[in-house]
């Protein structure tokens, strides 16, 4: 085969399903670093879950006081992952437009490269 087909064939075939399959691999990564799908099913669980035990027998106040933990617990844990799923979410935006920057450019390269020789040699001769 030809080294010009060759290289045509590698420059916008196989490199592009590269890029694509990298491009999937770092926003699958991301997902799982943040762990958004778990941090949405568990948005209400306790943070670190740290849970106050009502203990046995009936005592009004101790219920009041661990009820009120437990609650606080559950809040501090939503503020937290609400902060992590944005920032995952702000990180996972910002490898869609990298991604499709990269993807893009390795389209526009060879076009840059006879561009840049023209009008290097335009600008020599």
């Amino acid at each position: 085969m030809n080294t010009f087909i060759q290289w045509l064939s590698w420059q916008f075939f196989e490199m592009p399903q590269n890029i694509l399959s990298a491009w999937r691999n770092f926003l699958l990564f991301n997902l799982n670093y943040f762990s958004i799908p778990l941090l949405l099913r568990t948005f209400f669980s306790p943070w670190r879950k740290y849970k106050w035990s009502y203990g046995k027998g009936f005592d009004f106040a101790k219920y009041i006081e661990v009820f009120f933990s437990n609650f606080i617990s559950r809040v501090i844990g939503a503020i937290l992952r609400t902060f992590l799923i944005i920032i995952g979410i702000i990180i996972e935006i910002f490898i869609i437009f990298i991604g499709a920057f990269v993807f893009l450019a390795w389209l526009i390269l060879p076009m840059l490269l006879i561009f840049g020789i023209y009008y290097g040699c335009k600008i020599f001769f």
